[in-house]
């Protein structure tokens, strides 16, 4: 499943990155990459989806959590 689709106080486990070499590598150098674990805050309809990861909060727009598939825990 897509970043986008969880529900707020979710938790996943990052499993795949689909995108350019541009967009893996700004995603992974915030520190998202597979295998990691994060918790969604907050996923308004037609805002940044706001999660938690590796002690930090990341703001990641909706077509960011296109490129980012999860698993959920």
């Amino acid at each position: 499943m897509k970043l986008s689709e969880l529900k707020e106080n979710q938790n996943a486990v990052v499993a795949k990155l689909d995108g350019d070499n541009r967009f893996i590598s700004r995603i992974t150098s915030i520190g998202l990459t597979p295998g990691c674990r994060l918790q969604v805050v907050k996923n308004d309809r037609n805002r940044p989806v706001l999660v938690y990861s590796r002690d930090t909060m990341i703001a990641l727009n909706r077509k960011e959590c296109s490129g980012i598939e999860v698993t959920e825990l």
